[in-house]
């Protein structure tokens, strides 16, 4: 898939996340890379990656601080997903809500446990 039809899928996972939290998404950049530049433990993929300050953890002296940043990464996201462009589209959408919800601070076990509910 090229960057540009991947980057179009990551910009239609963004406006169609929930207005409620598109109008509270603030101070954050997402960005397309094709693959981490850290190492990750073996047999394990990085899909996506939230840096930044979660909402939840800001307090009156967040100010003047640069965005947070969202990075989707594309490699292994097409790795995981065998090359299949309905699969690929399916883990955009999912890996940019899950960084979403990083950002208003919702950790990996309680997106586990939702996701089991």
């Amino acid at each position: 898939m090229t960057n540009e039809v991947f980057e179009k899928l990551v910009v239609k996972a963004l406006d169609n996340i929930p207005k409620f939290f598109k109008d509270k998404l603030d101070n954050v950049d997402v960005v397309v890379e094709d693959w981490p530049s850290m190492q990750m433990a073996r047999g394990r993929l990085l899909l996506g990656l939230y840096q930044g300050v979660p909402k939840t953890v800001r307090g009156a002296g967040y100010t003047m601080a640069l965005p947070d940043k969202i990075t989707i990464f594309k490699g292994p996201i097409e790795l995981v997903s065998h090359g299949d462009e309905e699969t690929i589209k399916s883990v955009v959408k999912d890996t940019v809500e899950h960084e979403i919800a990083h950002h208003f601070g919702i950790s990996d076990a309680r997106l586990r446990e939702l996701k089991n509910k």
